[in-house]
């Protein structure tokens, strides 16, 4: 039986996405940094329903020693995974004069240095599989001066997954998957005229919902994506023209 770590995966689209690879019979590790209420809910929630084996770990991917740490726990239960999905992040949205160089700097740390850090040390108990980098529609096209410290760590993820599928061809493929809006429990509490313009501004009309995107994960690990490899796929619905 395969297994899958996602990091981040105590709530939104890294919740979706346990869900989708314990549904098609892969052993689950579950990572959580400070949820870890929503994280067991899911462990229990797995257990009750599939035939699969899970690991709850909580993973802190700014902290290069806790990575390593996790790294053990992982080895000594499975061995090996097979499909790494680098999920997890923050977003501090503030003004432009709000915005500061601690803040800046931790969502680089989290987002880009921790993708990078947890590629590292897992790829090493991958002999085959897959790696999934999740960015943002935001690494390619910037929509709002609140968000560029979020922009530019997701683009940073683009050129990092570029990077990671030549080093780790041809036994490890690297694809990146680029969401814009999505429903999550997080959006659902932005302002409704807010969500109503960008909504206005997709062709489908709507946001995604995160099993969506947990689709699209699952897909590019499995057999019917051998081929695809260094790839970044935006799933937005569409954007109109303005």
């Amino acid at each position: 039986m395969k297994t899958v770590l996602v990091t981040g995966s105590s709530s939104g689209i890294g919740y979706e996405i346990i869900k989708k690879y314990a549904k098609n019979n892969y052993n689950v590790i579950i990572t959580y940094n400070n949820n870890y209420n929503n994280a067991k809910e899911l462990e229990d929630e797995i257990k009750e329903k599939y035939k699969v084996d899970t690991l709850l770990v909580k993973l802190d991917i700014s902290n290069e020693e806790n990575i390593k740490e996790v790294l053990e726990i992982v080895k000594d239960k499975f061995n090996t995974i097979d499909v790494l999905v680098n999920n997890a992040a923050i977003a501090i949205d503030t003004t432009f004069e709000d915005k500061t160089k601690a803040n800046f700097m931790k969502t680089l740390e989290i987002n880009l240095v921790g993708t990078f850090l947890v590629s590292k040390y897992f790829s090493k108990i991958m002999p085959t599989g897959s790696i999934i980098n999740i960015s943002s529609t935001n690494g390619i096209d910037s929509y709002y001066v609140e968000s560029l410290d979020y922009d530019a760590s997701k683009s940073g993820v683009i050129s990092l997954t570029h990077n990671l599928a030549n080093y780790l061809s041809p036994n490890i493929r690297v694809n990146c998957v680029c969401p814009g809006w999505v429903n999550t429990n997080m959006n659902k509490l932005l302002d409704k005229e807010f969500i109503k313009k960008e909504e206005s501004k997709i062709l489908l009309n709507r946001f995604a919902e995160p099993s969506e995107i947990a689709s699209l994960v699952y897909y590019l690990s499995s057999e019917e994506a051998s081929y695809i490899n260094d790839s970044i796929i935006k799933i937005d619905g569409g954007r109109r023209n303005e």
